[in-house]
């Protein structure tokens, strides 16, 4: 049985809640997607970015809101997972008004949904979305905020590439490893900084050539290639898929060479199975949205009053869980994905069912 947009029933009935979200004179188009409040109101930044169509832009909402829950979850938060995208160009779409509109919907929700930044929008945003609503974080220093999430997210994916270099090659240093990066923009070009500060060698890739030249002006020991495709080819140590989902397909874990993947971007999978084939090809995946949720603890730490000693403190046991995801995998004779998955549907399960215990007031 299929619905809107040919997605089956099963499919949406597995999210709590999808609003869909219009104002035609500010020319807003918007979906936000709450996945599940087991541990608490959902947490999730809001993707501003041209989908070719309504299907793309809904199919990509629910899985990113999934995956919150999921990255929520093994963070440790007391957050559930929700999400949400803008349909439009933010080069030529955004404006006051469509963002401000967007902000009565978050407010409409009631606390069921916390946003932040994401692709496409940034903590200046966040600030005019926080005049409509009280249900925002990821704001600029300026205004109470902990300012740019990226700054964490790099961390964190940077300590869950030390733990699997760990795992994979039995130490911890990066020093000597070449480390293939796609996507250079906000989160691959602080990834770039702290491998290079570990002495590791770095070869980058990006649609947008000005990130990459931003990068090699920089730092010009640093290698480029042509594409995607060129990088997955390239003789490395690590892959680290910074830019869109989707990175590692069939024809893509059929060609690379790296014998470590762990990166910032969401989905990386492009389709069940995947990380099977990672794992039957001797490639060690460390789970996206594990390593990648630096961004997530440091504006969930904002919602109560940021302390970024605390935040960047919390981030660093990044490194501590993805070992631990690690050995359950060996343990259970599973993928790294699968063993994330389990231990975060553990939480959700044992620490939501609590919320039957009413305890008064």
């Amino acid at each position: 049985m299929t619905d809107v947009f040919g997605l089956s029933h099963k499919d949406q009935t597995r999210h709590e809640q999808v609003v869909f979200c219009a104002d035609d004179k500010s020319g807003l188009y918007a979906i936000i997607a709450i996945h599940n409040t087991a541990l608490g109101p959902g947490l999730g930044g809001t993707r501003f970015y041209p989908y070719p169509d309504e299907s793309a832009a809904l199919a990509d909402v629910l899985n990113l809101s999934r995956a919150m829950a999921y990255k929520n979850a093994l963070a440790g938060l007391d957050h559930g997972g929700g999400k949400a995208v803008i349909i439009g160009d933010p080069a030529t779409d955004k404006s006051e008004a469509l963002l401000r509109a967007y902000g009565r919907f978050v407010q409409s929700l009631g606390g069921r949904y916390y946003t932040a930044a994401d692709v496409g929008t940034y903590s200046e945003d966040m600030d005019v979305i926080a005049r409509e609503s009280s249900y925002v974080t990821g704001r600029t220093v300026a205004n109470g905020g902990a300012g740019d999430s990226s700054i964490l997210t790099a961390y964190g994916v940077y300590q869950g590439m030390r733990a699997a270099a760990h795992h994979a090659f039995g130490a911890t240093s990066l020093r000597g490893r070449r480390v293939g990066v796609e996507g250079v923009g906000k989160v691959g070009h602080r990834l770039v900084e702290h491998i290079l500060a570990e002495g590791g060698e770095v070869v980058v890739c990006d649609v947008d050539e000005r990130a990459v030249d931003r990068v090699r002006q920089r730092h010009p020991e640093v290698e480029a290639v042509a594409d995607s495709a060129a990088l997955k080819r390239s003789d490395l140590d690590v892959y680290a898929p910074c830019a869109l989902g989707g990175a590692l397909d069939d024809t893509a874990v059929a060609e690379l060479r790296a014998k470590i993947v762990c990166g910032g971007a969401n989905n990386q999978l492009a389709h069940p199975g995947v990380e099977k084939q990672l794992a039957d090809r001797g490639i060690l995946y460390a789970p996206d949205y594990l390593v990648n949720s630096g961004g997530v603890i440091q504006v969930a730490d904002e919602i109560a009053g940021f302390d970024m000693d605390r935040a960047r403190a919390r981030t660093a046991q990044i490194f501590d869980t993805t070992l631990k995801i690690f050995a359950i995998a060996d343990d259970e004779g599973v993928p790294p994905a699968v063993a994330a998955d389990r231990l975060a549907e553990r939480r959700m399960s044992e620490v939501g069912r609590l919320r039957a215990i009413w305890p008064g007031r």
